[in-house]
């Protein structure tokens, strides 16, 4: 490489810009960007942070034009801003100083130039980070450097502070408690590979979600939060979070490079950004990642966090590859969904039999798989494939919370073993603090133990967490109807309609709340309206006949009831709720048949505690059912 290579390029953000060449990239990419709006660009990069006035900008590079230069100016900007994503309402980069000229907002880094290769696909080279430029590297960059032809001694030597604070961000961002991490953008330009880059951002979400001190948002939240483009200040503000990480990535065979950067929303400045390169079977490319953000932020870590940021694995690409897509699917929390993730995640245990994160993965699919909303398999076939993958996968591996997580929802939802299921959830938390589903399935823990108000509370943390995910804010109007606190159900099933007004289980939520305020007609139509966006399901169907059979229309409930006394045979997930209507029809001795029949399935003990059971609490049989279940 020429001595004057190391003078001519600079880097912001995730953008990398060949003064000599005229060559823009973003994450290794070629961007086009014509020659006048690069000079203008060229300009303001070498004066970040200042204005650069409108005069200056003529004098540099419209010296003797005759066009008119107003016009040609704006042009060029908004080329650039174009390029840049970025926008003069909402800057990120370009400021506009009214009637004045204009402010580059980022700070600016030395680089070395990079190596020719192709535009489209960038190389993948070594697998340990590139290191940062020592500050006289930095200086004797800039010495020499085009930059010192247009400034004075003085701005240099602003400037190179300036360069000095990127390297060595010695008070950035001391503050910085909370943040989201954006989804990594798939550069390989195959969509068949975005679940790779899915896969990616989920693990980077688990890691920093490890930190005790650092709020991170869930991945669901993100993903609702940016399905409409909008500024990063806004996602910002809705998720409630002071910083945003965001990047790409970029696979080529068993390489994997990802680009990272951290963003202060408030004020907007990049605090840092880097690639980092490795092998895609050692993990430890992504650990380094968060393990480098939580230097910035100056998070404080213990032991056990620093353990786990620092443990690296490798396993089998093909396993890993499977097991992504088994997350991908799982993600979708669908039927089909598990049905694929179970296979995937199997898949995974194929290729690599000790695979921990595959085995826990595949407990939450069979875990879910035998719950009331799903129902693909039956209660007692559920348990016993998520006991068998949630005890495998702590056997490899114990400090995995989603296991301790896994383990804890199966004992909760079919062993009925609470106390265990107790020192599972602890431990879970204690390893994940970030993992909303571990605060959110606590949650029902501590209110089928009686424990109501604690169990809210939970529910909250988990929705702190996730702000955005419609399950966890669907559970949290079930709690309140089940705490009787009726309007206060009602105001959470409308949020999370506003989010996602198709989302049947709200609906029913709501249906759930409108009865029990005796609002029959309201409750009904929430009902049916469940019903006609997810189709049948015996919890949406039952809690329909239930209404109609409290608003007086009898027959409308037989009909329903005889229905699903039909499908029971196929699905003992029914049994509980054909219970329920009985309830409704005021035949309570129909109302224990069915609930010891779902006493001997298996059932999920929570829908004991729903405000419709309320008429069989004096009845000892009931009382005993609850005794045989290990409730108080």
């Amino acid at each position: 490489m020429q001595a004057n290579d190391l003078q001519r390029c600079l880097r912001f953000g995730v953008f990398e810009v060949d003064l000599q060449t005229g060559r823009l990239t973003k994450n290794g990419l070629r961007l086009k960007l014509q020659e006048q709006p690069f000079q203008v660009l060229a300009f303001l990069l070498e004066k970040p942070g200042e204005l650069v006035s409108r005069d200056e900008l003529r004098s540099r590079l419209w010296p003797r034009t005759i066009v008119d230069f107003d016009q040609g100016l704006n042009k060029a900007i908004n080329k650039i801003r174009d390029t840049l994503g970025d926008s003069a309402e909402n800057p990120r980069f370009i400021e506009t100083i009214a009637r004045r000229g204009y402010r580059f907002l980022v700070n600016v880094e030395a680089i070395n130039a990079p190596s020719p290769q192709s535009d489209a696909t960038p190389d993948i080279g070594s697998n340990r980070p590139s290191a940062p430029d020592r500050p006289s590297t930095v200086w004797k960059q800039l010495r020499h450097s085009r930059v010192l032809r247009f400034l004075g001694f003085g701005q240099a030597l602003l400037l190179a502070a300036g360069l000095l604070w990127i390297v060595y961000p010695w008070n950035s961002s001391s503050k910085i408690r909370s943040l989201a991490v954006l989804p990594l953008e798939n550069l390989s330009g195959d969509p068949s590979q975005d679940y790779f880059a899915e896969g990616m951002t989920d693990e980077l979400i688990t890691d920093l979600g490890k930190i005790s001190t650092l709020r991170v948002i869930s991945r669901s939240s993100v993903m609702t939060s940016i399905s409409v483009r909008k500024p990063l200040a806004e996602i910002a503000r809705e998720l409630d979070v002071q910083a945003i990480v965001e990047g790409s990535v970029l696979r080529s065979g068993a390489r994997v490079r990802i680009t990272a950067q951290l963003i202060e929303v408030l004020p907007d400045r990049h605090i840092w950004a880097h690639s980092y390169e490795g092998d895609l079977r050692d993990t430890l490319t992504l650990s380094t990642v968060a393990r480098t953000i939580t230097q910035q932020i100056h998070a404080v870590l213990n032991k056990q966090e620093k353990a786990a940021l620092e443990k690296s694995r490798v396993v089998k690409l093909e396993a890993y590859e499977a097991y992504l897509k088994g997350r991908h699917f799982w993600n979708k929390r669908s039927g089909d969904g598990l049905k694929k993730a179970i296979d995937y995640f199997t898949v995974a245990i194929e290729k690599d039999p000790n695979y921990a994160e595959a085995y826990a993965g595949l407990a939450d699919s069979y875990a879910l798989s035998g719950d009331w909303e799903y129902g693909i398999l039956s209660p007692q076939d559920a348990f016993l494939e998520a006991k068998a993958a949630a005890t495998k996968a702590l056997a490899l591996d114990d400090s995995l919370g989603e296991a301790h997580t896994s383990l804890a929802f199966t004992l909760d939802l079919y062993n009925w073993d609470w106390t265990t299921a107790e020192t599972e959830y602890r431990r879970a938390i204690a390893l994940n603090p970030g993992y909303a589903t571990a605060h959110q399935w606590y949650a029902w823990h501590l209110m089928v133990r009686g424990h109501t108000s604690e169990g809210i509370s939970e529910l909250r943390k988990a929705e702190n967490l996730d702000p955005l995910s419609l399950i966890i804010h669907a559970d949290l109007a079930d709690a309140l109807c089940i705490a009787h606190r009726y309007d206060e159900s009602v105001q959470e099933s409308r949020r999370t309609l506003e989010i996602d007004p198709t989302f049947a289980l709200a609906h029913y939520q709501l249906g759930q709340a409108f009865v029990q305020k005796q609002m029959y007609n309201e409750a009904i139509g929430e009902f049916q309206r469940a019903i006609e966006l997810s189709g049948n399901n015996a919890a949406f169907d039952s809690n329909l006949a239930h209404a109609y059979a409290v608003s007086g229309r009898r027959a409308d409930a037989l009909k329903i009831a005889r229905d699903l006394e039909t499908r029971a045979s196929e699905n003992s997930a029914a049994d509980s709720n054909i219970a329920l209507i009985y309830v409704g029809l005021n035949d309570n001795d129909k109302a224990m048949i069915w609930l010891n029949k779902a006493y001997q399935a298996r059932f999920n003990p929570s829908i004991l505690m729903r405000p419709a059971f309320d008429p069989l609490r004096s009845d000892a049989r009931f009382q005993d059912l609850r005794l045989r279940v290990g409730l108080l």
